[in-house]
């Protein structure tokens, strides 16, 4: 029996380390292990399966334990942290994924990718720090960063965040993926990168958006549909307003008037929803954006939200 086809799935940082408590490696196993039911499903549906996920929590606490310890050791620059997020985060999914297929019966297997992401070294945003990472700081060390000129907004730090332009391994991803393994790739929006005329391929100290990174392999390798698992069961309009409203179904023409308008804000889901349009754009069949537990029920269209070309 031939696979569905090939889909993305991106998972955030913050379903791992959420706000609120204490983001020990225990914790964040105890997480991830509790945040894959939906991935088994796919699996066990026979999806190809490429598994994008964040880490704005974790590389922001990475750059704090490089500050604290940097009169010790050596401190790494942002780009090197982001691809060490992607390793042990990547392990940490990979052992918890492969445990939970094979208490399943399922029989796939997990690998992990560290995944270059190409941006353009002019890019403007990497002039001006715009994504948040780490958790909320205490007034005290939010006030050290800011002697020291480091940007923060509404109590977390800000980290240069360009715009991914193409995945590096890509075809790699695709070749593994259509044999059947699980993929885990672009992790953390993967290291970005640029090409350099004489040396190649030259890293960059900043963090990409996942959900962008997502579309962007999700076009490369070909995928029919890209899911985007988050903390909000839908895209909304007028969200945190006594009038908002779940939007179930979005054809692209309507995705790009939402965003063209003023409903989304400025919030994280303004980034969802523009992944999610140019994934449809660039030739994805659907792109879904729901909650965490609904993963499996949005992709059969009872939850969450859906953007398709047109109207089904």
């Amino acid at each position: 029996m031939p696979a569905p086809g090939t889909i993305v799935v991106a998972l955030g940082g913050n379903a791992v380390a959420p706000p609120g408590e204490r983001p020990t490696i225990s914790n964040q196993f105890r997480h991830t292990r509790a945040s894959l039911a939906p991935i088994v499903d796919l699996a066990a549906a026979g999806w190809n399966i490429v598994l994008v996920h964040g880490n704005g929590p974790q590389v922001g606490d990475e750059l704090a334990r490089n500050e604290i310890a940097a009169d010790q050791v050596e401190p790494l620059p942002l780009g090197v942290l982001v691809a060490g997020t992607a390793g042990w985060m990547g392990y940490m999914i990979q052992q918890s994924l492969q445990n939970a297929l094979e208490r399943a019966g399922v029989q796939r297997s997990v690998v992990t990718m560290i995944t270059q992401t190409l941006c353009h070294a002019d890019d403007p945003d990497l002039r001006t720090p715009s994504k948040p990472v780490g958790h909320t700081l205490d007034p005290a060390r939010e006030a050290r960063l800011l002697a020291r000129g480091l940007p923060v907004r509404d109590g977390r730090r800000l980290a240069p965040s360009p715009r991914p332009i193409g995945i590096v391994e890509s075809q790699m991803v695709h070749d593994l993926s259509v044999a059947g393994y699980i993929v885990i790739a672009g992790g953390g929006g993967g290291p970005p990168v640029y090409r350099d005329p004489r040396l190649g391929l030259e890293g960059i100290d900043a963090v990409a958006d996942k959900d962008r990174v997502a579309a962007i392999l999700g076009r490369d390798i070909g995928a029919e549909v890209l899911l985007i698992l988050t903390n909000v069961s839908a895209v909304y309009r007028s969200y945190g307003t006594p009038h908002q409203e779940a939007i179930g179904r979005l054809t692209l023409a309507q995705a790009d008037h939402l965003l063209a308008g003023k409903d989304l804000g400025t919030g994280s889901m303004r980034p969802k929803v523009e992944a999610a349009a140019d994934f449809v754009r660039t030739g994805g069949e659907r792109a879904i954006i729901a909650e965490l537990a609904e993963g499996l029920a949005a992709l059969q269209g009872s939850a969450g939200t859906t953007i398709t070309k047109e109207h089904e």
